[in-house]
């Protein structure tokens, strides 16, 4: 009887206390209860626990206040719906995160919603999707707030006059939102301020408010794209506790002045993408703290300052793409720190200084596009750490240093287009590390070092225009990376090596212009990823290997100019080629019909043994035998109908056959499908495989077919399966490597235009390998590919993408179509591929940046084109237009391009449909 009445008095006990729950957790409830949860986020706030406190995101007091609530970190949960009001309710909270949500509504007319919130010292609500006006309230209803994060939202109108306000206010970001108006006067009021970022906001073009210098405990001024005009104010050079000065991509004009010398504790100073005119200034040298100087892009002139490499220091400098004259001044071997150089497309002239590099921990060198000279210095990789070498587009002469060869750590190596001589040292040829080397344009000798087989990294090799004499080295088959190799007018003997066969990745071969000889290598079917062949002008004979026509992206075959017999591949009929010459060779017989067009009229001229004209019979081909001669096309012919016909058999064969047994390999097919879901499921893979037939597809593309599937519950998913691959080739592996992690990423993004993947399913059998990923919408299944390339600049900052981010990405997309140019190019150097454009039309024009290989007669549609794609890559968010408009301008090239098209042959190359 005991014993059960303290079970009893247990049980009792145990029923108070899952009663008892804190208020505050109560108002959490209340909070939640607001809100929608679609990844259960807060799935462990349960109204059985006696406190919150062991409670996803919540962080309670110390003993004796325990467990009073005091900070909530709620960020990136996947929460949607308005500001949770109860949170205000909680009467000990100092600390608030919401960030990387999908909360929404207007703040401006919520003040209520903010009514008890009075001790709060830290908000963050980044990265939502708030609209309207900023409130105005949060000062008076906020009096302690120290923190203020309103970025990456939607708020618009000017910066509200009770933002000044803030009585202890030292840290201020509205960040990438669509505010207007000036930057305001009035925030030079928050005098406690430590932190003011109004980065990529659309104000009106206004001048930076001198007045903001009376901010003196200010340490970071983030004024990135802001539209700011006129100078920069004198004064800010009292603002002696600023660590970061940024004021880069605005339309600042004027001097930089001297009293930004007055900065003594800053770290960086951004200033580029502006226009600022005149010389550096001086004094930069009491800048004992600077890391980092941009002020790159801007229309800066005279020579650079002798004291501005003795900041002690600094790492990076950064002024390319201004009107730098003169030389570079020798105070440079003088600076210990400096790890980045950037000061290419200028008019610096001179020598390097000797000792430059010796003293420093290089590790990116950027001179390109000057007028510099003299010999490379040989200490330029003497701090070991060298990792890019640019110096492309100047005038350096003499041989490359023996030191260079030891530089194990380079990875880009530019010299193309200067004055260099003598022999490559045998070792530089065989870097490990580099993937890039360009040393095209020079007055290079000798040969290429076997010594190349250690570079196994490499990627581009590029050595054209120089006097390269010797073979090919057959080691160069160990470079199973390479994608280009260009060697074109040099003075290269012998016959290609066997070795090139290796070359998988092979995608451009250029070796034009010199005296190889022998037969085209066997094995090209290996080239898969070839895109262009060009091996005009040498001594090559024998045959066209038939396998050409195998590779399917190859598009570019030059072999005009060399001795090469026999009949052309009808395989060469397979590829879809914009240029194709096979001129001056020793050709014969009859051409493929393929080619007997007007695009290829000029493809085959100098092949006397050639018959061309496929209307003619080719003479004393048939030894004049007319019966023979007329005979045979009648018999092709005839031919022709019989496979015609046997084919139409076939097909109506299979088709029976496929549908008289499909049900039963429906019942008896149970592939063994191993199940990863990233959400709550109400289906099982049995479900899914079983929707994996011809019937269902909805849509296909290169990486596989995507199906409609109908559940149990009549709900409709998409299906992605894609392509199985027997064995799990060294391709499949390379994109199975990361395909876990890629889709797992992906299951939990929530964006409007990526469709919800649901889960992905994985079968490995004696068949290969497949995988298949269930998204939420079957009339958009789309899966993402990341590449820095297409990345909107504010992402950095954001983490996140919307769709301005999106409309950027189409943006960087269209301009690849019309410059014909990757992302990451390496002619684009610095640049990412948006503002290479717009750099290179603003200085060069149009004609520099359109692909060449488009047809001329599309120019004014291409360069529509290639506006339309800039407006999308825009800078600033706001300038970007939606997708609707985008559409509608494209459809509007288009028709104007129908419209005025002439009568043409419509098979040649053309952006626009």
């Amino acid at each position: 009887m005991a014993a059960f009445l303290s079970l009893f008095l247990l049980f009792c006990c145990l029923s108070c206390r899952s009663l008892s729950l804190t208020q505050d957790g109560l108002h959490l409830l209340q909070a939640k209860s607001s809100l929608d949860d679609p990844d259960s986020s807060l799935s462990d706030w349960s109204p059985s626990d006696a406190h919150p406190c062991n409670w996803t995101g919540v962080i309670c007091a110390p003993p004796p206040l325990f467990p009073a609530v005091t900070a909530l970190d709620l960020s990136d949960l996947g929460l949607i719906g308005p500001f949770p009001s109860p949170l205000c309710l909680l009467l000990d909270l100092s600390s608030l995160s919401l960030s990387l949500n999908s909360l929404n509504s207007s703040l401006s007319s919520s003040s209520s919603s903010f009514l008890g919130c009075s001790s709060l010292t830290r908000l963050d609500l980044s990265q939502n999707s708030f609209t309207g006006p900023l409130p105005t309230f949060l000062p008076s209803l906020l009096p302690r707030l120290s923190y203020l994060d309103l970025s990456v939202n939607n708020f618009s109108g000017p910066i509200p006059f009770s933002f000044g306000q803030f009585a202890s206010l030292r840290s201020l970001s509205l960040v990438g939102n669509l505010l207007s108006g000036p930057v305001p006067a009035f925030l030079s009021n928050l005098s406690s301020l430590h932190e003011l970022n109004l980065s990529y906001n659309p104000f009106t073009p206004t001048p930076l408010p001198p007045s903001l210098a009376n901010l003196t405990s200010l340490r970071v001024l983030w004024l990135t794209s802001c539209n700011l005009i006129g100078s920069i104010p004198p004064s800010l050079g009292r603002l002696s506790n600023l660590t970061d000065l940024d004021l880069s991509y605005n339309s600042i004009s004027g001097d930089i002045p001297d009293s930004l010398a007055g900065l003594s504790s800053v770290v960086q100073i951004e200033l580029c993408s502006n226009y600022l005119t005149g010389p550096l200034p001086s004094g930069l040298s009491n800048l004992t703290q600077l890391r980092l100087f941009d002020a790159s892009m801007n229309q800066l002139s005279g020579q650079i300052p002798e004291d501005v490499f003795l900041a002690p220091s600094v790492e990076s400098f950064r002024l390319y793409e201004n009107n730098l004259t003169g030389a570079i001044p020798s105070t440079i071997t003088r600076c210990d720190n400096l790890a980045e150089l950037r000061l290419f497309s200028n008019q610096l002239d001179g020598p390097l200084p000797a000792d430059f590099g010796k003293n420093s921990p290089l590790s990116l060198v950027d001179l390109s596009d000057n007028l510099l000279s003299g010999e490379i210095p040989t200490g330029i990789c003497g701090g070991g750490m060298l990792d890019q070498l640019l110096l492309l587009d100047n005038m350096f002469s003499g041989s490359l240093p023996e030191s260079l060869g030891q530089c194990s750590t380079l990875t880009r190596v530019r010299l193309l287009n200067n004055r260099l001589s003598g022999e490559v040292p045998p070792a530089f040829w065989g870097l490990p590390h580099v993937w890039l080397l360009e040393l095209a344009g020079n007055s290079f000798t000798g040969g290429i070092s076997p010594a190349i087989s250690g570079a196994t990294n490499l990627s581009k090799l590029v050595i054209s225009d120089n006097q390269f004499e010797g073979r090919i080295p057959e080691e160069m088959g160990a470079l199973t990376n390479l994608h280009e190799f260009s060697a074109a007018n040099n003075r290269l003997t012998g016959p290609l090596p066997e070795g090139l066969v290796n070359f998988a990745a092979l995608g451009l071969l250029d070796l034009h212009n010199n005296s190889l000889s022998g037969e085209l290598v066997s094995g090209v079917r290996w080239w898969k990823k070839l895109i262009r062949l060009n091996l005009a002008n040498n001594e090559f004979t024998g045959s066209i290997p038939p396998e050409l026509g195998d590779l399917p992206g190859l598009n570019y075959v030059d072999l005009s100019g060399n001795q090469l017999t026999g009949t052309i591949p009808l395989e060469l009929q397979n590829l879809k080629l914009y240029e194709l010459n096979l001129s001056n060779n020793q050709l014969s017989g009859t051409l493929p019909p393929h080619f007997a067009t007007r695009i290829y009229e000029n493809s085959f001229l100098g092949n006397p043994g050639l018959c061309v004209d496929v209307n003619e019979p080719c003479a004393d081909q048939r030894r004049g035998d007319n019966s023979i001669r007329y005979g045979f096309p009648w018999l092709l012919r005839s031919i022709y109908i019989l496979f015609a016909a046997a084919l139409v058999a076939a097909a109506a064969w299979f088709y029976w056959k496929y549908h008289s047994s499909k049900e039963v390999n429906r019942a008896t097919e149970k592939p063994n499908w191993m199940l990863t879901s990233f959400h709550k499921l109400g289906f099982n893979d049995n479900e899914i495989s079983g929707c994996l037939d011809e019937d269902n597809v909805i849509g296909s593309g290169a990486s596989g077919k995507v199906y409609k599937a109908v559940l149990s519950n009549g709900e409709a998913v998409a299906v992605k399966k894609l392509c199985e691959t027997p064995g799990k080739t060294d391709v499949f592996q390379s994109v199975d490597d990361g395909f876990e992690a890629e889709v797992a990423k992906l299951g939990t993004i929530m964006h409007k235009n990526i469709v919800k993947l649901w889960c992905c399913c994985t079968r490995n059998d004696y068949f290969g390998v497949a995988k298949a990923i269930v998204g939420k919408d079957p009339k958009s299944m789309s899966i993402v590919a990341g590449s820095c390339g297409y990345i909107a600049p504010e992402y950095a900052y954001t983490l996140r993408v919307n769709e301005k981010s999106d409309i950027y990405s189409y943006g960087v997309v269209i301009l690849e179509l019309v410059t014909g140019r990757r992302p990451a190019d390496p002619e684009l150097g610095e640049k990412d591929l948006a503002r290479w454009v717009r750099s290179s039309v603003e200085h060069k024009g149009v004609d520099r940046v359109l692909d060449p290989k488009l047809d001329v007669c599309y120019k004014a549609e291409m360069c529509k084109v290639l506006d339309i794609g800039l407006l999308c890559a825009s800078i600033l968010p706001i300038s970007r237009p939606s997708m609707r408009v985008v559409i509608k301008m494209l459809l509007e090239v288009g028709s104007e391009n129908k419209q005025l098209e002439p009568a043409k042959d419509r098979s040649q190359v053309s952006l626009l449909p």
